[in-house]
């Protein structure tokens, strides 16, 4: 598939993508800055489908993923783990591991602490600093994204296409090594805001894989009925709206929909509603049958029945538990 104006291999929509990613939601939930001597090795990631970031203030330091893979990381490095999982920092990669919950941490703020397990007879230019954040990563309708994504996203690789982001990291190395007034706080919102600008310039860059779910955004024609579904999913959409909005006749616009992201279009307009209710239901509290109106069923009984054929349990399920339901796999 082609750029309609460069002729090179075809990227989403710069006003479809901004579309979609208003929607996304990166909320840090706890952070560390951590500062400790070698010979050291510190395990993450107990916590299954939270995100964790970790920059790298004074390094190096080596990341080891449970996939086994290996990446050194050196002071400026930034690294966001979209799914989260057991991984571990290590100052050399046959170190063995400690839990980061094991150790001493002294509030600097809400939600932030500080580790540091220091030899004192090693000086500070040779202790490894690094801040961390643990952060729940919600998508909203674009959850199949999150599956898509690599199982790390490196900063670096980004520097030379988006050079903007440079003054924040520089200005985390400072904030971390300096430690001045409300310098936990200023890190924090960083984090957020680099992690968040991570996974955007992944999704502008062509999210990787080109096949699947990620093949609709990158097609005009469909990423025109994606985005009008996600601008108003509580519609009562026809195949014949959809395929006009793409153009296209019933019977074309429904096979190419479905070769491409492997579901039918209705079948992908309820997957989206229902995980629209669950962030609805399970984090905002809403009403169970609110919800329903919201997003286009005419009983709350219909709408039970949907979210339980596409979720796997009943949406008052939702109300009776803390923590994020369990969404399926992405089907494209």
């Amino acid at each position: 598939m082609l750029d309609r104006k460069s002729g090179n291999h075809l990227i989403p929509d710069p006003d479809l993508v901004s579309e979609l990613l208003m929607g996304m939601r990166l909320v840090g939930l706890n952070y560390n800055r951590i500062e400790v001597a070698p010979p050291f090795g510190l395990s993450f990631g107990e916590v299954e489908g939270r995100a964790q970031f970790h920059f790298v203030a004074r390094g190096p330091v080596y990341l080891r993923t449970l996939s086994g893979s290996l990446h050194e990381m050196n002071t400026g490095d930034a690294v966001l783990l979209p799914r989260g999982g057991a991984h571990s920092l290590v100052s050399d990669p046959e170190h063995p591991c400690q839990n980061i919950r094991s150790f001493s941490a002294a509030p600097l703020c809400n939600s932030v602490t500080a580790i540091k397990n220091c030899n004192p007879d090693i000086p500070c230019t040779e202790r490894a600093l690094v801040f961390s954040g643990c952060m729940e990563f919600d998508l909203g309708g674009l959850h199949p994204l999150v599956g898509l994504m690599p199982e790390v996203m490196f900063v670096s690789t980004l520097i030379t296409k988006y050079p903007e982001l440079l003054p924040m990291l520089e200005a985390m190395e400072r904030e971390t090594r300096q430690a001045r007034a409300g310098f936990a706080g200023i890190l924090a919102r960083l984090a957020d805001v680099v992690a968040a600008f991570i996974v955007r310039a992944w999704v502008e860059c062509g999210c990787g894989d080109s096949s699947g779910w990620i093949a609709a955004l990158r097609d005009p024609r469909l990423g025109r009925v994606i985005l009008a579904i996600h601008n108003n999913p509580g519609h009562d959409w026809s195949l014949a709206e959809l395929a006009r909005e793409m153009g296209a006749s019933r019977s074309v616009f429904a096979e190419r929909f479905l070769e491409v992201t492997g579901i039918t279009p209705l079948r992908y307009l309820t997957e989206l509603r229902m995980r629209l209710a669950s962030q609805w239901i399970g984090k905002e509290h809403m009403p169970i049958e609110t919800a329903a109106l919201k997003l286009g069923y005419g009983s709350q009984a219909a709408f039970s029945r949907a979210f339980k054929r596409i979720i796997g349990h009943p949406p008052g399920s939702l109300t009776a538990r803390s923590g994020n339901p369990q969404l399926p796999a992405p089907t494209a």
